[in-house]
């Protein structure tokens, strides 16, 4: 049984896989995963490898007949990479040689519904969300590129669809987001994304306040459309807030500060590194602790992605 001093909390976090569209990204019937997954562990390594900012290698294993997705960042050939042995303070330099790679890796699952992945990182380093994507797309498993993105607290999605205007604004967007950008429409991602090409590297803040003024309704109606335009990538933003305007019929309109950095799903679970003999177990607890996590949210993540048939 393996104790607290070898465990580690780490965050669990949901995406779906759409497909991208000039418009917005669709939604597409349950890709057998499975399947592609299967056909994917009966290729060599090289076969396995997609090099684009850097190079990714996928490994299927299986754990309790699932099939789970290895995705390595294989690390520079340039990093300084050091061994310390703690009994003896000796330090062993690792040279990486042109046949062997060492690697940052991620586990991730594959839900049965909704195009759903769930994917815990290994190391701050190890391969996320445009990691995956990259892979995926770079692999030609499908006849057309996919679009992995945080899947969206229903609640959340409900705040912003209910709401009749938005009087204040802010987001924060970092250099290496602005990409996510490039297609979307709306004064808002435009205003951001002409700052980001006039600037270059840079992170952009915007703040856009409108009074709330009886004349000024037309106003708060297209700032919000602006920020549903947006809402896909907004999770992603450093930070988000708005303040949203709602009716009542009973009474007079009131405004509710939403918070919308934060609502995409998540979980965050302890994972044994190694047991009681000192024999490594992170993969195999990674892969229950994603599995147990999985079926706790499964009723939230089914209402994010309106997959709610019958198990």
């Amino acid at each position: 049984m393996a104790t607290l001093r070898n465990m580690r909390e780490r965050t669990i976090t949901f995406f779906e896989i759409v497909k991208p569209t000039s418009g917005e990204p669709k939604r597409m019937e349950q890709i057998d995963w499975d399947g592609a997954l299967s056909d994917v562990s009966q290729l060599s390594a090289p076969e396995r490898k997609v090099e684009a900012e850097n190079i990714w290698v996928g490994t299927v294993t299986t754990v309790d007949t699932d099939n789970i997705l290895l995705l390595h960042r294989v690390k520079d050939s340039g990093e300084w990479l050091s061994v310390l042995n703690w009994d003896t303070g000796d330090l062993r330099e690792l040279e990486q040689s042109a046949h062997e790679g060492y690697l940052d890796t991620s586990v991730i699952y594959f839900l049965p519904f909704g195009n759903i992945v769930a994917v815990m990182p290994g190391s701050v380093s190890a391969p996320g969300r445009p990691a995956l994507e990259s892979w995926i797309n770079g692999m030609k498993i499908f006849p057309h590129d996919l679009l992995v993105r945080p899947v969206i607290a229903h609640a959340e999605v409900e705040k912003l669809r209910t709401a009749e205007g938005a009087s204040r604004v802010e987001v924060k967007v970092m250099a290496n987001k602005m990409g996510a950008l490039r297609e979307k429409k709306g004064g808002l991602a435009h205003s951001l994304r002409i700052a980001g090409e006039a600037y270059g590297e840079i992170s952009v803040t915007m703040i856009i306040s409108v009074p709330r003024k009886k004349e000024l309704r037309e106003h708060r109606e297209m700032l919000l459309a602006d920020l549903r335009a947006i809402s896909d990538v907004v999770p992603e933003a450093e930070r988000a807030r708005a303040k949203l305007v709602y009716s009542d019929p009973t009474g007079p309109e009131y405004s509710r500060l939403v918070e919308l950095v934060d609502h995409h799903i998540t979980a965050k679970r302890r994972v044994a590194a190694t047991d009681d003999e000192g024999n490594s177990i992170r993969i195999l607890s990674a892969v229950h602790a994603i599995l147990g996590a999985s079926a706790e949210h499964e009723d939230e993540l089914r209402l994010a992605v309106d997959s709610v048939e019958a198990t």
